[in-house]
């Protein structure tokens, strides 16, 4: 069966149409990125193209083009060994590579040999990623925020965790982006994803949601520890209404303590993240936090972390970047148990029925 093409526009419009999306480029290519819902038959791996493409560059291309045929041949045959023998003749998968050439187009023309209704996608993963980024703006700014907006250790991430579970549309952007979005935010042990990656896990958050809903989103900065929000994202966010989540200082601490208890752990690696607020606090500051921290007393060094550090910053930048801030409507918890929180989600949810236009 002849294998059909796509453009990548249209192919993103269309990734339900298909049974399987098909990555084939290298198994690294794939972890800095690859399309939604992809999975990775890789034509060449890893080592195969860096010894291939030294082959080409430095011998002989047309050796370097029969030895990388039959590396090729042999993934492939060996792809559809692992994942093609028990698919149904109306199988439909969707390739691509890095520009839709010879990696994706050797292993469409085998499968569509074999009688699969194949399509690849015009100009690949670049093309593709081109036209992602072209629809974010549209997609971002086609949607209704409601931005939870509050001091560190007010439990932003957990109300929005409370909204999902009661069926609200939520953007979870720390959560995409593995980080707590603070100079302390960094979760040991897990890496961030790409900018790239992290852009697609955006835009693949944004298509699924319903724009005559709200969406849920809390009061991030333009950088996520190390990724950037999409412009057109934070500035749609930015000129949102805001929610204004406010809980008392005790437990905030607590709250934090049980979100950070890898630092209530490890001292010593707390006092290594400490010591990055050394610009900005000073020496005998920061000295003073991580000699309590050693000394066990961690809850102190948090409220002092909280009342003289986060929470005038956060005002500041709150103020400065939320427009609608000043009109927030209040939140306040009664302490950080899931049903106080499942309470005020419950609330903020009847709040927006409540305004929503009759129809």
């Amino acid at each position: 069966m002849p294998v059909r093409t796509l453009n990548a526009t249209e192919a993103l419009a269309r990734l339900h149409d298909f049974d399987t999306l098909i990555d084939a480029r290298t198994e690294d290519e794939y972890a800095l990125d690859h399309l939604p819902g992809a999975v990775n038959w890789p034509t060449l791996n890893n080592q195969q193209r860096i010894d291939i493409g030294t082959m080409y560059k430095q011998a002989n291309p047309f050796e370097a083009k029969k030895r990388g045929a039959a590396l090729s041949a042999r993934n492939i045959a060996a792809h559809i060994e692992r994942e093609v023998i028990d698919k149904p003749k109306g199988w439909k998968p969707l390739l691509y590579c890095w520009r839709g050439g010879n990696r994706s187009g050797a292993l469409a023309t085998i499968l569509g040999a074999i009688g699969f209704q194949v399509t690849l996608i015009e100009g690949g993963y670049k093309s593709s990623r081109a036209a992602l980024l072209e629809a974010l703006p549209a997609l971002a700014q086609g949607l209704s925020y409601r931005v939870v907006c509050g001091p560190t250790g007010s439990g932003k991430t957990r109300l929005l965790h409370a909204l999902a579970a009661q069926g609200a549309q939520v953007l979870d952007l720390e959560a995409l982006a593995n980080h707590r979005s603070s100079v302390l935010g960094h979760i040991p042990g897990v890496a961030q994803p790409s900018q790239k990656r992290f852009d697609s896990l955006v835009w693949d958050a944004l298509r699924h949601f319903d724009p005559a809903r709200v969406v849920y989103v809390e009061s991030e900065s333009k950088k996520v520890g190390n990724v950037r929000v999409p412009e057109a994202l934070i500035d749609a966010m930015r000129a949102s209404p805001c929610v204004d989540l406010q809980l008392n200082d005790h437990e905030r601490v607590a709250l934090l303590l049980e979100d950070y208890d890898f630092f209530v752990k490890d001292p010593e690696a707390f006092c290594e993240r400490l010591g990055a607020l050394t610009e900005l606090r000073g020496k005998a500051v920061v000295a003073s936090w991580t000699d309590r921290v050693r000394e066990g007393r961690t809850p102190e060094v948090v409220l002092e972390l909280l009342t003289g550090h986060y929470d005038p910053m956060y005002a500041q930048s709150i103020s400065r970047n939320f427009t609608q801030f000043a009109q927030a409507q209040p939140l306040v918890l009664s302490d950080r148990s899931p049903a106080s929180l499942a309470n005020a989600a419950q609330a903020l949810l009847a709040h927006e029925t409540a305004l929503a236009p009759a129809t």
